[in-house]
């Protein structure tokens, strides 16, 4: 990670905008600086797939598109969220809008510097530089992230912070960020509160407020964030992490409002089309659902931000609609997916599922109930998640009203047995519910489940109120090894922790807790609604950079129907 003065004759360079006059100036621009290459897009869509497919070092982009629905602020949100820049690369915005400084602020961690039209080479060229020498300054705590060692970069972030270093808040929301995703959730928020002390600044309120969701306390959260939107009204971050809160919450109508916001404020950023898009689809207006799925695609299906499972629920639509060359076409962009993915397992697990959705438009129905019966099978496996057991419910709610030949017992033990696994909260449970079309029955076993869920956590904390929790740790235990729910066996973790001094098998115990934990990745979000990024980016947070290393092509994995 090099940053040597004389290295910008090796650099190369994108630029991207719209305006040929605009474009051309950029460049020789560029050249005049001295970069060894200059290439050059006038549209968005192109940009994307340039930056997925090729490394640069800087990047010189226009905020505004008159053609086109996004911006290049949409563009630098996914990129940056879906970590598909490297640290070193200085991405650069140039508007005409003297307001931009606004916007400026609210990307602060994602933005290396802007430009407002008209300027000179000189001033292109002070941006850059000077965006360079903070990426200099902070090489040694990106480093560390790039060698995986979060303490260390954390400890030198809170040492800028507390010396107040060059670039010091800067460094402060990267040592929160990653104080947060390991776990330490009550630091982070100190940090976050710190920061808002010394300057207050929404990235930092917005930090409160992730630290106290992650922390369980989603009504905190929400208070802090109708705090923030007042204040700032723009914010597209603060819209995303009140949607998820309001989601955790179980407000579905309130989230679906919130994610309406959040696309009106950036109607070309691809992965809040598709969260609000599923949403709508699972819990509110499904035609609006498919309108937003349909419109993500159009813009992003080329894209490594867009979210194949999106194809799954447009695949339902088409089946709905007995539409069989929309049903065709899904399959065919299920293809590409599948063909050109680095990780292709998910695209192909969802592309034989499509391949059964379609069997069914086609009454294919041998095939069908064979699909769903070795689905069900799959379903106690790790590699089983939730987002396969809402595919698997809207299958057989729709397999069901075409008269299929499953019976009712059948169907019913397999819609019992996804939903002990996966009602794991509220708003889990209503998705689970939602996801069965048309059959009332599977949604009352869905909230019937929740509620059997419930009261077994109940009824084993009432053995640690009575002053055995070893008990407690055994009845979460065994019942979440027979449902594979994660709340329960998470509850069990919690409980063994807090009493570890007082159950005397607490190693043997810890070790059978965290083996479940480990292969049923029990701690880990359960629904990606719309997020396609194996980091996990969360909403709102900061996309720290890992170093960008050229993804390797896998071999496809021909597990679907291998029992």
């Amino acid at each position: 990670m090099a940053f040597a003065p004389n290295a910008l004759h090796e650099s190369h360079a994108l630029v991207i905008e719209g305006n040929p006059q605009s474009r051309s100036i950029l460049v020789s621009q560029l050249r005049e600086l001295g970069l060894g290459k200059v290439s050059q897009c006038s549209r968005l869509s192109d940009a994307r797939r340039k930056l997925e497919a090729t490394q640069y070092d800087v990047i010189i982009c226009e905020q505004t598109f008159d053609k086109e629905p996004g911006s290049g602020q949409d563009l630098l949100d996914d990129l940056r969220r879906n970590q598909l820049l490297p640290f070193h690369t200085v991405f650069v915005m140039v508007t005409a809008e003297a307001s931009y400084a606004k916007v400026a602020e609210a990307a602060e961690s994602a933005l290396d510097a802007y430009l407002l039209k008209p300027h000179t080479g000189a001033r292109l060229a002070e941006r850059i530089l000077q965006a360079r020498q903070r990426k200099r300054e902070l090489q040694a705590i990106f480093s560390a992230i790039d060698e995986q060692d979060f303490n260390r970069a954390a400890s030198l972030c809170l040492e800028r912070f507390e010396s107040r270093g060059s670039y010091w808040l800067y460094a402060a929301r990267i040592g929160a960020e990653l104080l947060l995703r390991t776990g330490r959730i009550a630091e982070a928020q100190q940090l976050y509160e710190a920061v808002i002390q010394a300057k207050a600044l929404p990235w930092a309120k917005l930090g409160v407020a992730r630290t106290q969701l992650s922390s369980g306390h989603a009504s905190k959260a929400a208070t802090t964030l109708e705090s923030l939107l007042q204040e700032d009204p723009g914010y597209a971050d603060a819209y995303d992490v009140m949607g998820r809160t309001q989601f955790e919450l179980g407000n579905f109508e309130n989230a679906l409002a919130t994610f309406r916001m959040a696309t009106q404020l950036t109607p070309g950023s691809i992965s809040r089309l598709l969260k609000h898009g599923m949403l709508a689809y699972y819990a509110g207006d499904r035609e609006e659902g498919i309108a937003l799925l349909d419109r993500a695609t159009r813009l992003g299906i080329d894209s490594k931000m867009y979210d194949p499972q999106a194809l799954v629920l447009l695949a339902f639509a088409r089946l709905d609609a007995g539409d069989r060359k929309g049903m065709a076409r899904v399959v065919e962009q299920l293809q590409r997916l599948r063909e050109r993915s680095f990780e292709p397992e998910r695209p192909y697990r969802l592309l034989e599922f499509v391949k059964t959705i379609e069997a069914l438009l086609h009454q294919q129905n041998n095939r069908v109930i064979d699909d769903i019966r070795h689905l069900v099978k799959q379903s106690a496996t790790p590699e089983f998640d939730f987002e396969m057991a809402t595919n698997l419910l809207g299958l057989m709610g729709r397999a069901s009203t075409r008269g299929l030949p499953l019976s009712v017992a059948e169907a019913w033990a397999a819609v019992e047995q996804l939903d002990m696994r996966f009602c794991t909260s509220r708003a889990m449970s209503e998705l689970l519910a939602a996801a069965a079309t048309g059959q009332e029955d599977y949604a009352r076993i869905a909230h019937e489940c929740h509620t059997r869920v419930l009261k077994i956590t109940e009824q084993a904390m009432t053995l640690s109120i009575k002053g055995d929790p070893r008990g407690t740790v055994m009845r979460l235990l065994q019942e979440g090894e027979s449902t594979l729910n994660a709340k329960l066996i998470e509850s069990a973790h919690q409980v063994l922790l807090r009493h570890s001094a007082r159950i005397p098998d607490f190693e043997a115990l810890n070790e059978r807790v965290d083996a479940m934990r480990a292969l049923y990745r029990t701690s880990t979000s359960i629904t990606r609604m719309g997020d396609n990024t194996a980091a996990g980016t969360a909403p709102g947070a900061m996309a720290l950079p890992t170093g960008y290393k050229p993804p390797k092509r896998e071999g496809l994995l021909d597990h679907m129907r291998n029992d």
